[in-house]
């Protein structure tokens, strides 16, 4: 989609022209501001990580038992300011604080983001592609916003975004029944429409599992892994947006299955899982628990984790088929 110049949308613009129009008027195009502005601020820090002290871990643990790296913390600290500050969002639950933020109860603050601010962090010590992951909610009522508020199952997001920081920067953006990406252009500073109504190709180019793992896997996931072997080949960067992101483009399924050592699995439902989820279904894919569509998953905890099985949905379908038997 371009303007009547010929030149590529903006964010706002496009977003503006496609989204539904009750999310327009309520503030939809604010959250997603606010999560570009953000995104802009990561990007930049993540370009000059080795110059800007962005390397390595800050010797703290967050609430998941993981090492908090330095672009956690700071990409943390980016978009609970842009969010807090945007007027439209009443709280957030971020992957890398234990406890959510409230910012307002007010009925003009009508929206909840769940988001992983610096998904894979940990490999920009080597160049490798990073990314952002929001689960965008618009509140049920004015009621006051409590933790239990945010407890709510993928199928009721009315919007999702994901950033992946890599040779480009590009924003993706969900609504129902449409996926659109944006690109960042350094010249101006803005997110410009690059990718017009993206569907997942019809045909699974590869899957996307860490192999390393398999040893711990339960026999009908070997089985049903084996199977994919056989059929496609194996493209695993090993940062979930990553991976994600080029499923999404050029068809694929990525598997990162609960096993003997982590029965729920590794992923967080909430910050990761949903809001991928989301993005897959509106393109005409799919994502399980293994058992169960992600999205229907009623969440018990604030970080709750799943397994996660997303992708071409005819390939989901076979994965999940075969671990039923």
């Amino acid at each position: 989609m371009s303007d009547t110049d010929g030149s590529p949308q903006t964010l706002h613009d496009a977003v503006a022209a496609t989204a539904p129009a009750a999310l327009v008027a309520d503030g939809f195009l604010t959250v997603v501001g606010a999560i570009a502005e953000g995104a802009k601020r990561v990007d930049a820090l993540t370009r000059r990580a080795a110059l800007a002290g962005m390397l390595g871990d800050t010797g703290e643990m967050n609430v998941q038992g993981e090492i908090v790296q330095v672009l956690d913390a700071a990409g943390t600290d980016a978009f609970v300011s842009s969010l807090s500050d945007c007027g439209a969002v009443a709280a957030l639950a971020c992957e890398e604080l234990e406890e959510a933020v409230f910012v307002s109860d007010r009925s003009d603050h009508p929206y909840l983001v769940l988001f992983d601010p610096v998904d894979g962090s940990s490999n920009i010590d080597v160049a490798v592609t990073i990314g952002s992951i929001f689960a965008i909610y618009r509140r049920s009522d004015d009621s006051p916003v409590t933790d239990a508020t945010l407890l709510r199952p993928g199928r009721e997001q009315c919007g999702a975004v994901y950033v992946v920081y890599g040779s480009s920067t590009v924003l993706v953006v969900a609504t129902e029944g449409r996926v659109d990406g944006f690109t960042l252009d350094p010249a101006s500073g803005e997110f410009l429409h690059s990718h017009v109504q993206i569907r997942i190709p019809d045909k699974c180019a590869a899957y996307s599992v860490n192999e390393g793992n398999q040893g711990n896997w339960h026999p009908e996931m070997q089985n049903a892994v084996a199977e994919l072997r056989s059929d496609y080949g194996l493209r695993y960067v090993g940062s979930l947006v990553a991976d994600f992101h080029r499923d999404l483009l050029k068809g694929g399924i990525f598997l990162y299955p609960g096993d003997v050592k982590s029965p729920s699995g590794k992923l967080r439902l909430g910050y990761e899982a949903n809001p991928l989820c989301y993005i897959a279904e509106q393109a005409g894919g799919a994502g399980s628990t293994g058992t169960e569509r992600i999205l229907d998953v009623q969440p018990e905890l604030l970080h709750q984790r799943t397994p996660l099985i997303v992708g071409n949905a005819d390939v989901v379908e076979r994965v999940v088929a075969r671990l039923a038997e």
